[in-house]
């Protein structure tokens, strides 16, 4: 992977810099995963995060990211 799994939250906001393809994206997914998992919040607590209301994202692309990272907390388990 080009790029490294972030840290903190400054460093997934830094990401954004970046030109987006998947790498990066599995990347902040990554990085998201280890940061929550470092607060002691469980994948209950950030899929309800992640389906909460947001106005980026509509319904259905909130419940497919859901899918993606709930996938990637199990591999990383």
């Amino acid at each position: 992977m080009n790029y490294p799994i972030p840290d903190s939250p400054q460093e997934i906001f830094a990401l954004k810099q970046q030109p987006i393809d998947e790498e990066l994206v599995a990347s902040a997914i990554a990085g998201v995963i280890k940061i929550v998992r470092s607060q002691g919040q469980s994948l209950e607590e950030l899929t309800a995060q992640l389906l909460a209301d947001d106005p980026v994202l509509d319904q259905q692309q909130r419940r497919w990211l859901s899918t993606v990272v709930s996938q990637a907390w199990e591999s990383f388990g």
